[in-house]
């Protein structure tokens, strides 16, 4: 979902992408809440942010409710990002490998990282991209996060701007869990009401999450395990041989020319209103079948304008993109207002 793609982001209406928001889930098939030891919230937020990532298998349940609207051209992320249901793979070593499998209506996306390469084979358009620059934060090649990683992540960046409680207890893919809920600071102008988190007791790695916002009872997206295996999957499902016949490219020099200038980006605020600004690199602006992205935002989007100038913004339940006329970009899970507002003082 990742995924880095800011203009895919954007043209999407994918804000809370921006701020890896969007992988947020509630347990599904959860089941009674069982009886554990009283802990403190800033001792289980300690602990999850201490907790060894441990080897697992897993299925992923993704529920979205988010509206996004279709987005032609953009593959296994637009079907992961669509209203409704989906499901993917996910396999650790607890060592740093990596393996997902993303199924689509017509192929497969699988991404392997073994540790030095991340491989990312899409089956239906028989391709395979090899990326050997291991940056974890920033790589353009991995596939969704597991809710685990998610979790921890938007844990780190929340924490500080947010009240935290823990919220009764569950059970969440067979395992017992604490309820982690953390709500935005009075001071915080963001479309989002708060994020759940369901810990493992034991582990203490984040099993499920869900997002609500404003407005809504009902969660505007959801990711978590629906099931989970923690002991160490088979060594060889971290290897990756490109099958006979794939196109193999390069990921480095396929993604040189979109690098942008140090200064092309901007982050305006901190926490839940975090607006990213950035400007869309012209290699980007169309997408495959000549489908140009401000020709997306023309049809999908809502026109505006303002001092900063003339573009169309997309909105989601959870957050808003803004696309301009001259090709840059804003995007949060923040009102209207606060992302035109950081656009212009951009």
């Amino acid at each position: 979902m990742k995924r880095k793609n800011v203009a895919y982001a954007a043209t999407a209406g994918a804000a809370v992408g921006v701020l890896g928001l969007t992988a947020l889930a509630l347990p599904a098939g959860a089941g009674a809440a069982p009886a554990l030891p009283p802990v403190a919230p800033e001792q289980l937020v300690e602990s999850v942010m201490r907790a060894t990532p441990p080897a697992l298998t897993g299925t992923v349940e993704v529920d979205n409710a988010l509206g996004l609207p279709a987005i032609p051209g953009a593959g296994q992320a637009s079907e992961l990002l669509s209203d409704g249901t989906s499901k993917f793979q996910v396999w650790a070593d607890g060592q740093g490998r990596h393996r997902v499998s993303v199924p689509s209506h017509n192929g497969e996306m699988t991404v392997v990282d073994d540790g030095s390469t991340v491989w990312k084979w899409d089956s239906n358009e028989q391709k395979v991209v090899r990326s050997t620059e291991h940056a974890p934060e920033s790589a353009e090649h991995q596939g969704p996060a597991d809710p685990a990683t998610a979790a921890r992540q938007i844990i780190d960046k929340l924490r500080q701007t947010s009240d935290v409680k823990v919220n009764g207890t569950a059970s969440v893919a067979g395992r017992d869990a604490y309820e982690l809920v953390l709500t935005p600071k009075p001071t915080e102008r963001t479309l989002l009401r708060e994020v759940r988190v369901a810990v493992d007791a034991e582990k203490r790695i984040p099993l499920e999450l869900s997002v609500l916002t404003n407005g809504s009872n009902d969660p505007a997206f959801q990711v978590g395990f629906s099931d989970i295996d923690l002991s160490a999957p088979d060594p060889a499902l971290f290897r990756f041989t490109p099958p006979a016949g794939a196109e193999v490219t390069d990921g480095k020099a396929e993604h040189a020319p979109q690098q942008r200038p140090e200064g092309e980006h901007k982050v305006v605020g901190d926490g839940w209103d975090l607006v990213v600004v950035a400007q869309v690199p012209q290699q980007e602006e169309k997408q495959q079948g000549g489908q140009d992205f401000r020709q997306i935002a023309e049809r999908v989007g809502k026109p505006v304008s303002g001092p900063w100038g003339n573009g169309w913004i997309i909105g989601t339940a959870a957050g808003n993109a803004l696309l301009t006329s001259d090709g840059r970009v804003a995007a949060g899970a923040v009102p209207e207002q606060v992302l035109t507002a950081a656009l212009g003082g951009a």
